[in-house]
């Protein structure tokens, strides 16, 4: 299962879809509307988040089980540094290996000040690198102390995020170089909204991997893509998402249909992103689709 998502990420066309699972003790009903709109049909893997935007929502490793298990596709499971120390990555890592939950996406995770839950604290004890490592240290069958494992765990898949803007672009291929070192193969960026964009992130990549070749290590950039159908989604992701860039002329479009009808924003805001989606798909199909579990909007755009 694994082998062949990693294949396709490295030869062939690669597509990801993101899920997130609700404020709720089961999962099982979002899983039911990806196979009634038959998405499972039309990409190579799922995502789960973790509690993101510090909210509190159901557990991102059963997610990925309860997704793997129904449809047979690898899930990349988020694990967030805000919420576990060292001694509860490892665990949740070992536990989750059992159940062929290998592909880890590590991240450090937003601030726990932004929590819906009362005077919540952060554990923060790094930033992802330390996640990573963890990982590297579990494929060569020791846990972070050097101690060996009482079994070598199956092999698990490391996957990172990274900014898709920055005023200095070289910023970002520090990022990349940094995450690529600690072992990551696939590198997820935040949403891209235009083609230049995208091709400037595919340079940097490239420069990232040849800077760490002295390593033997490389990685895959998958772009990150989040449809929008709204003006104020737009306008909110441009002015309050560092690392994120919506052109100006998307704002503009979605203005002037927004001043027509709820149903010309949507249309305009569909086709600016179906248009932007079978663009990169043509120039480097490994893309990670992100739609806030609006499903039938992913089926649209996957169609």
């Amino acid at each position: 299962m694994f082998d062949t998502l990693i294949d396709k990420l490295k030869n062939d066309t690669y597509i990801t879809l993101e899920t997130t699972p609700s404020h709720s003790p089961v999962f099982t009903p979002i899983v039911d509307k990806i196979e009634l709109l038959g998405l499972h049909e039309l990409v190579d893997g799922f995502s789960t988040t973790d509690n993101p935007l510090a909210k509190l929502k159901y557990s991102s490793l059963f997610a990925a089980k309860i997704l793997q298990d129904r449809f047979n596709k690898p899930v990349i499971a988020t694990m967030s540094m805000r919420d576990r120390n060292k001694i509860a990555l490892q665990s949740d890592l070992l536990g989750a290996n059992e159940v062929d939950v290998r592909a880890i996406l590590a991240l450090t995770g937003d601030p726990a000040t932004i929590s819906d839950q009362p005077h919540t604290k952060g554990v923060f004890e790094s930033d992802s690198s330390l996640l990573l490592e963890i990982i590297s240290c579990f494929n060569s069958g020791i846990n972070f102390a050097g101690k060996p494992l009482a079994l070598k765990p199956k092999e698990l898949y490391p996957f990172a995020v990274v900014n898709s803007y920055a005023k200095n672009p070289k910023t970002l291929q520090k990022k990349m170089q940094k995450k690529i070192n600690h072992g990551a193969i696939g590198i997820i960026t935040q949403p891209v909204y235009d083609l230049e964009s995208a091709k400037r992130l595919i340079e940097l990549k490239e420069a990232a991997n040849k800077e760490c070749c002295s390593q033997n290590r490389s990685a895959e950039l998958i772009l990150g893509l989040f449809p929008i159908t709204k003006l104020r989604t737009a306008q909110f992701l441009a002015s309050h998402v560092p690392g994120i860039n919506v052109p100006n002329n998307w704002i503009e479009l979605l203005r002037d249909a927004n001043e027509k009808s709820i149903e010309e924003e949507y249309k305009v805001g569909f086709e600016l992103s179906k248009k932007l989606f079978d663009e990169i798909k043509e120039f480097h199909p490994k893309i990670h689709l992100m739609t806030a579990n609006q499903f039938q909007i992913a089926k649209d755009i996957l169609a």
